[in-house]
């Protein structure tokens, strides 16, 4: 994909918009947890003979669906301005951006159980949610930074993510940039569940 070309500038840019919702709203999802548990519905959990994996899913699809709609549209508000691709291409992109807000939002409720309070749960968030964001390229391409930087950003999930999203806005499904993303996102969302699941499971609830 060229920069420059017709509608290139929204390929790149409406991809990273909307990982970039995915990452905001799926990481700030633990908070909904912590209001839970101060109410006491957490603990009422305990006494079901729910799955914790679906007590987790059924939280982290919520997220999903919310996420899905916006992006929506976005995508349309994008098309009046320039934004070029097909809807298989950008019902792929959709489902990654479906996959990573389930992976985050788990990690989210995952770290959201082991704390107390909102001042224990935002410090951590945005010490680690700013630099994934800045490192993975959401806005422009990561091959327009400085060499170092590019190199280290390879060290970020969410790197593979946008760049498969961008590749599947444009059809350029002949390159391994769409396969490498579809595995370190399966790969990412196998090991955010499972860490998930654990702590609800540990947690009782």
């Amino acid at each position: 994909m060229q920069l420059g070309t017709a509608g290139s500038s929204w390929q790149t840019l409406v991809p990273g918009l909307m990982i970039q919702l995915g990452l905001f709203s799926a990481v700030f999802a633990g908070f909904g947890i912590l209001i839970e548990k101060q109410h006491g519905i957490v603990e009422r959990m305990r006494i079901t003979p729910v799955s914790r994996v679906v007590l987790l899913l059924g939280r982290a699809l919520k997220d999903v669906l919310v996420l899905l709609v916006q992006s929506l549209r976005l995508v349309l508000v994008a098309l009046p301005f320039g934004l070029r691709a097909p809807v298989a291409n950008v019902a792929l992109g959709f489902v990654f951006i479906g996959v990573v807000t389930v992976s985050i939002a788990s990690l989210s409720y995952a770290l959201a159980m082991r704390v107390s309070t909102p001042q224990e749960l935002a410090p951590v968030i945005n010490a680690l949610n700013m630099p994934a964001m800045l490192l993975s390229g959401l806005l422009l391409p990561m091959a327009l930074a400085p060499a170092w930087l590019d190199v280290v950003s390879h060290f970020i999930p969410f790197r593979y993510l946008v760049d498969a999203v961008r590749a599947a806005f444009v059809g350029d499904y002949e390159s391994s940039t769409v396969g490498i993303g579809a595995l370190v996102a399966a790969a990412f969302a196998a090991v955010s569940v499972a860490v998930g699941t654990r702590v609800f499971t540990r947690a009782g609830a």
